[in-house]
C-alpha cells in the first residue's frame, strides 16, 4: 500500500487505523531502515512508498510528471526575467543545487537558499492572475530534483507532524540510484497492485488515481489479467483471480485521516460516501478526516487544541455504532497523547468541529 503524505500526519494516522503501531516504529522504518520512501507519484501527489515499489512508481508516474514540471519551471524562469535561455539556466541551477547538497550530505531548503545566491533568486508564480506571488528558486528547484529521482525527502525538522523535510541525495538514501524500469511494465505492475487493493473499479477510477491518460490506462489493462464486471450499470474491472465474493465481516468503526488512501481510492465515491461529499471533501475533491462504520463514511472528526478527538455523525447508524465510534475516538486520543496536529487543510465541516 502507498500512503498519502501531502499532510505528514496522514502517514502515521493511516497506519494506526490499520495496525497497533507506535509513531517511533513508523519513524524508524522511514528514516533508519528506509523501508518507506517519500516521493511524488500518482496525480503529482506526495506519497510514502514501500522501498521495493520506488522504481515502479517512478517509471509509471513520476518520470513523466518530472518532464512536464520541468517545462513549467522553465517558463517561470523566462516569465520572471531570470534568463532568456531558461532550459540551459535551469540545467546549471539544478546541477549547482545537487552538488551543494552532495557536499553537505543533507540540508533544508532554507539553508541552501541562504547559502547559494542562485537559489535565492525570486520566481514569479501564477503570473498575471490574482494568485500571483514570488518564491525562491530553491523552493522549486529542490522538488524538481526530487521528481527527477536525484534527491529525496529525509527526516523532518522537529517531530513526526512536521512537513519541513531535509533533502538528501538519492544515492546516499537508497545506497544507489533508482533502478531503471520500462514505463509500460511499471504501469502494468502498479495497476495490478492497485486492483488487488481497490478492485473492482471503473476506468474513471483508474485514470483518476494514477493520473494517466485513457491510452495509458487501457494499455496497462491490456497487460494485466482481469475480468469485466457490472458495477450498477457501469463497466468495472477486477483481477482475473479475484472473482470470489469477499468475506462478510462484522461492522467496525474507523477514524481515517485527511487524504487517507481508502477515502481517496476511487473517483466514483457514491457507493461509500453517499450524499456527504460536499461536507467532508473540499472543492478539489480532497477528503478531510472521516468517520467510517461498516465500510461506509458516516461522519467526520477532528482534534481540538486541547487534544480532544471530536466527531459528528451525519446519519443514524444505531447505538452500537455510536459506542464503537466513541471507543475508536478514545483509542486515537490515547495513541496521540500530547501530540497536537493541524492538517494542511480542513473542509469547513471538520474545521467547525475543531473550533
Amino acid at each position: 500500500m502507498v500512503l498519502h503524505s501531502t499532510d505528514p500526519v496522514t502517514v502515521f494516522l493511516s497506519i494506526h487505523a490499520r495496525a497497533d503501531v507506535q509513531p517511533a516504529v513508523i519513524e524508524h522504518e522511514l528514516y533508519e531502515e528506509r523501508a518507506l520512501v517519500r516521493m511524488l507519484g500518482m496525480r503529482r501527489t506526495l506519497f510514502v512508498v514501500p522501498r521495493e515499489l520506488v522504481p515502479v512508481v517512478y517509471a509509471a508516474c513520476t518520470r513523466t510528471i518530472a518532464v512536464r514540471e520541468r517545462r513549467r519551471l522553465e517558463k517561470m524562469v523566462l516569465d520572471s526575467d531570470i534568463s532568456s535561455r531558461p532550459a540551459a539556466w535551469l540545467t546549471r541551477t539544478l546541477s549547482t543545487a545537487r552538488k551543494a547538497l552532495e557536499e553537505r550530505g543533507e540540508a533544508f531548503t532554507k539553508d541552501l537558499v541562504a547559502e547559494i545566491p542562485i537559489l535565492a533568486k525570486r520566481l514569479r508564480v501564477a503570473s498575471g492572475t490574482k494568485f500571483e506571488a514570488t518564491q525562491s528558486v530553491g523552493s522549486r528547484v529542490l522538488p524538481q530534483l526530487a521528481m527527477e529521482g536525484r534527491i529525496v525527502r529525509g527526516r523532518p525538522r522537529g517531530s513526526w507532524v512536521s512537513g519541513q523535510y531535509r533533502w538528501v541525495p538519492m544515492e546516499r538514501w537508497l545506497d544507489g540510484s533508482i533502478p531503471a524500469m520500462e514505463q509500460g511494465k511499471a504501469q502494468a505492475e502498479l495497476l495490478g497492485r492497485w486492483l488487488a487493493a481497490f478492485g473492482p473499479a471503473t476506468e474513471a477510477d483508474i485514470r483518476w488515481w494514477t493520473g494517466w491518460t485513457a491510452r495509458e490506462a487501457r494499455a496497462a489493462l491490456a497487460v494485466v489479467p482481469h475480468a469485466v464486471v457490472d458495477l450498477d450499470g457501469e463497466v468495472g474491472f477486477v483481477l482475473a483471480d479475484d472473482l470470489e465474493p469477499a468475506e462478510t465481516l462484522e461492522p467496525s468503526a474507523a477514524l481515517l485521516p485527511t487524504l487517507d488512501p481508502t477515502t481517496m481510492g476511487w473517483k466514483e465515491r457514491d457507493w461509500y460516501l453517499g450524499e456527504h461529499a460536499s461536507l467532508l471533501f473540499d472543492s478539489n475533491g480532497n477528503a478531510g478526516p472521516t468517520v467510517w462504520w461498516g465500510g461506509r463514511v458516516v461522519g467526520g472528526w477532528s482534534q481540538r487544541r486541547d487534544g480532544e478527538i471530536v466527531f459528528r455523525l451525519l446519519e443514524d447508524v444505531g447505538r452500537d455504532a455510536v459506542w464503537a465510534v466513541e471507543a475508536e475516538a478514545a483509542r486515537v486520543a490515547a495513541w496521540l497523547g500530547d501530540v497536537r496536529f493541524s492538517p494542511g487543510f480542513l473542509p469547513p465541516f471538520q474545521r467547525e468541529l475543531a473550533a
